[in-house]
């Protein structure tokens, strides 16, 4: 059997990702995801919370993710969303010209998945402080999908996004979908909106993008893989 091995940088207090990608995995024993840590503490607009995300921070992680031979590395982070969507693109570069191996980020995942499935009126879902939310808003609008509704938070975080439960979370993305959205995106990577998010299409009949599940939908397309095979996690899966 060949294995993939994908690679993901992943936010040091987030303790979300990890078991969350084991489970949507679990039955795709050809594939295996690894993981290396990167220092973010704290999700704001302050100058000491942005410099966490700096692409030298992101290039050293990645060298180790590829000492163990990857087929994709991705940032498992939503970092651009209020940065820029470009700093996204300009670290995908930098990765794949210091490795040699294609990469990717859950934030351009998403905005491929918006793409392509003609999302115009959003709907966003997110733990994040007041003036981070305005900043994604502010970054979908720019991008041709508007946020017609939204719920946030407004947590600073990271570490305490976790403690947010499905339920919570679940309530959130109702009364979003109740509001004449397209698509419900979930922006977070520390925050429990992957393994609800089939039950809750089937239940408003919103298609519900989140962001961990979106990392590997993308991850798993540039490695090859067929991501089809996932069910029971959402309907993006079956997005090829």
């Amino acid at each position: 059997m060949t294995r993939t091995r994908i690679g993901m940088l992943t936010p040091s207090s987030n303790t979300v990702l990890e078991p969350t990608v084991a489970s949507l995995l679990s039955g795709q024993p050809e594939t295996t995801v690894h993981f290396q840590r990167v220092a973010v503490k704290e999700i704001s607009l302050a100058e000491q919370a942005l410099d966490q995300f700096a692409d030298e921070a992101m290039l050293a992680a990645a060298d180790m993710l590829n000492d163990a031979k990857m087929h994709v590395i991705a940032w498992a982070g939503t970092s651009a969303g209020w940065r820029g969507f470009d700093r996204d693109v300009i670290l995908c570069r930098a990765i794949e010209e210091r490795t040699g191996v294609a990469a990717t980020t859950s934030v351009l995942a998403i905005n491929e998945i918006l793409a392509r499935t003609d999302v115009t009126r959003l709907g966003l879902v997110t733990p994040y402080l007041d003036d981070v939310q305005t900043r994604i808003m502010a970054s979908y609008a720019a991008a041709g999908h508007p946020v017609v509704s939204e719920r946030h938070l407004d947590d600073r975080g990271n570490f305490s996004f976790a403690q947010y439960t499905e339920d919570r979370i679940g309530g959130l993305i109702r009364q979003v979908a109740a509001e004449g959205v397209d698509a419900v995106v979930v922006l977070c990577t520390n925050f429990r909106g992957a393994a609800i998010a089939g039950k809750l299409e089937a239940e408003t009949g919103v298609p519900i993008y989140d962001s961990i599940s979106a990392t590997v939908w993308k991850s798993l397309l540039l490695a090859g893989r067929d991501p089809s095979s996932i069910t029971g996690w959402g309907q993006l899966f079956q997005l090829r």
